[in-house]
């Protein structure tokens, strides 16, 4: 194994010089045994790889990762081929749209969902339920994991030590589950219960209230099978995803505004409830195979620019772990798991995600016919709203999904800086408002310094902000009426050594006075739990904010606010 702190190799999986928690990945493919009609994991390099451990029968490569096909989908699919019961006595696994029928390949393409009707389908799905029962799929999962018990048990002792070095140096209270419903936290939430022998261990739902029914319903069963454990929902009970979508738009791929404002703005919240300013160790269910993105992550990540909610350190026991070693660990341990997945989703994060495959979407018409007409509904009058002339098109081929930008939106003016320099004043600026000089709007000045109205000149009601350290004076804020503009700020910058730079982070707080629609993105940026959203106030606490900058660094907000991102327009 190899520490890459230390850039030496170690003899374990804990650095012996640093401490730091060090990565092994063992290269790992899917073999396929046609006598037992079950696939084998195993290790590239195993040179007993193409022997059956069961039957002790000849194999052969099938896959790099397959999932299993439950009754219910392989139903769907026979209905889709118009062969229904055709494969129920066969060992049915899948990957993306290629079903392996008894180790034979049948590729589905994307075109068979949109060519056969929902209401036929829903129809047969119906008369054959009752015929379609476990017997054989039951028999066959048996089968392959007694075939794959010592990967299994590489799986246990790997993720076992892992999570134990983690947390060595964390007190149990400071130690959290994220749990989102899916496969992948399920797992994650055993494991870590189990290796710390903990039962009480603190988990977290992030109810996005975009989530499948079965996820509900899912973690309600494991609240209930799991009574000891500190189960806690994070829910944003202020805002309304229509809502929001009709003012900025529907989650795009590159501009998906909903993780923070539905799922990592809420978490943080509960978070900062329970811990302060506390750092925490949070585990989490992500895998590197599931993303490009995620293949770039540290399998323990507190690096301030990897981590979304910045108190905590993220480890992830499975990171290395493929779908079918998260199946073999489920269906081994006999773990009960959201029910979305017998159906045939391979991910049940929110059931309207732009990155949600067609696969998916045909399944959410068929099992949610009413979410998902109203969201298509939504979508063309979305298009049509912003200009699109083929709207159905737009939509039914799924170019929404790659929209960028606010163009053709109102919205898209409020992130617009508008400003004049003042020609009485050097280094002043008088900054455009679109809404009155609210009270709390001194309190986004907080970051640059100690704000001091009481060293303004009262007539003309202005605030002084002063150094935290020096106590000198560096701004000045002051009420300003200026030609052209309704509502106007003159800010003057003084006593420091870059006016420029300290001028752009400003303009940075006046993007968030003028565009700011709770998204919750800066709550999760400060680990000092100094910032909150509360009604149509953006508040700074002055006392907890330990002037880090984060949330006026670019590098960490892009454009001072994450609605710069999401309204941004071309030309």
């Amino acid at each position: 194994m190899w520490c890459k702190k230390c850039n030496r190799e170690t003899a374990s999986n804990i650095c012996e010089m640093c401490g730091t928690i060090t990565e092994e990945e063992v290269p790992y493919e899917v073999w396929y045994c046609p006598h037992c009609h079950i696939p084998i994991i195993v290790a590239t390099n195993d040179i007993a790889k193409d022997v059956c451990p069961n039957c002790q029968g000849e194999t052969h490569y099938l896959s790099a990762d397959i999932r299993p096909v439950f009754p219910e989908e392989r139903l769907l699919i026979e209905l889709l081929l118009g062969k229904p019961l055709a494969y129920k006595n066969t060992s049915v696994w899948a990957s993306n749209n290629r079903y392996y029928i008894d180790g034979i390949v049948k590729t589905i393409p994307n075109s068979i969902y949109q060519k056969v009707d929902v209401q036929v389908v829903n129809a047969g799905l119906q008369k054959y339920a009752l015929q379609n029962d476990y017997s054989f799929f039951e028999s066959n999962i048996d089968a392959f994991c007694q075939a794959n018990q010592i990967r299994l048990q590489y799986l246990f002792d790997e993720a076992y030590s892992f999570i134990q070095g983690a947390a060595a140096n964390y007190p149990a209270e400071n130690i959290v589950v994220s749990f989102s419903g899916g496969k992948d936290s399920t797992v994650t939430a055993d494991l870590v219960v189990r290796a710390l022998s903990n039962p009480s261990i603190v988990h977290i739902f992030g109810n996005t209230t975009l989530e499948f029914p079965s996820t509900l319903e899912y973690a309600k069963r494991f609240r209930k099978e799991n009574p000891r454990a500190i189960f806690k929902i994070a829910q944003n009970q202020e805002q309304d995803f229509y809502k929001m979508c009709d003012e900025i738009g529907p989650p795009a791929r590159m501009m998906r505004w909903c993780c923070s404002m539905f799922k990592t703005g809420p978490i943080t919240r509960v978070l900062n409830s329970l811990y302060r300013d506390t750092q925490i160790l949070t585990f989490y269910g992500i895998r590197k195979c599931e993303s490009v993105s995620r293949s770039k992550y540290n399998r323990i990540e507190a690096n301030t620019e990897s981590v979304k909610i910045q108190k905590q350190t993220v480890a992830s026991p499975i990171f290395f772990w493929k779908d079918i070693d998260i199946w073999l660990y489920i269906l081994n341990e006999h773990i009960d798991f959201n029910d979305a997945y017998r159906l045939g989703y391979d991910r049940v994060g929110c059931w309207c995600c732009p990155n949600n495959n067609v696969r998916a979407q045909y399944l959410s018409a068929i099992y949610m016919p009413e979410q998902s007409t109203k969201w298509r509904s939504f979508l063309i009058d979305f298009a049509r709203k912003i200009g699109k002339p083929d709207a159905e098109v737009y939509v039914d081929t799924g170019k929404w999904k790659a929209r960028q930008g606010g163009n053709g939106l109102p919205a898209a003016e409020d992130i617009k800086i508008r400003f004049t320099n003042c020609t009485a004043e050097e280094h002043a600026k008088i900054y455009q408002l679109y809404k009155p000089m609210e009270p709390w709007f001194s309190e986004l000045f907080n970051p640059f310094g100690r704000v001091a109205p009481e060293l303004g000149r009262k007539l003309i009601n202005e605030i002084i902000v002063v150094d935290i350290k020096t106590q000198v004076p560096i701004i000045s804020i002051q009420p300003f009426s200026q030609e052209g503009y309704t509502y106007a700020v003159k800010i003057k910058t003084m006593n420091v050594a870059n006016h420029d730079e300290l001028q752009r982070m400003i303009s940075y707080q006046i993007r968030k006075y003028n565009a700011c629609r709770k998204c919750l993105k800066c709550e999760s940026i400060c680990r000092f739990g100094a910032i909150s959203i509360i009604g149509d106030e953006y508040h700074i606490n002055g006392n907890k904010c330990r002037r880090c900058k984060m949330c006026v660094t670019a590098k960490y907000l892009d454009g001072g606010c994450m609605m710069d991102k999401y309204l941004k327009t071309k030309g």
